[in-house]
């Protein structure tokens, strides 16, 4: 349908599932079907995750991630709520500060 962000956001949904499932086969298989897979270092984050994630570090607002990123509020809600769950945090002051502490977002340029 063309909108590849959305099926990547289902896709990364159904690989957390079947991870929490052992259905490792299934994991693998939607791991090769998405775009953008999660790379080592970035605690199980998407690419979009991060650069999301480097946003609240910055403290947007989901309306000024939405436009910075030419994303849907309710998309980039999504996003914030996937990184909370695969970070284990609760706010967006404990998810930036994980990801500071943790090096997922460098303060340096």
């Amino acid at each position: 349908m063309g909108d590849d962000e959305a099926a990547d956001l289902e896709l990364e949904s159904a690989r957390e599932a079947f991870t929490r499932l052992g259905a490792r086969r299934d994991v693998l298989e939607v791991q090769g079907m998405l775009r953008h897979p999660a790379l080592p270092g970035q605690h199980g984050l998407s690419p979009r995750e991060v650069e999301v994630l480097r946003l609240i570090v910055r403290g947007l607002t989901n309306r000024a991630i939405g436009a910075e990123l030419f994303l849907s509020e309710r998309t980039v809600q999504r996003h914030v709520s996937n990184i909370f769950d695969k970070l284990g945090v609760n706010s967006r002051t404990q998810a930036a500060t994980h990801a500071l502490d943790r090096g997922i977002i460098s303060t340096t340029p």
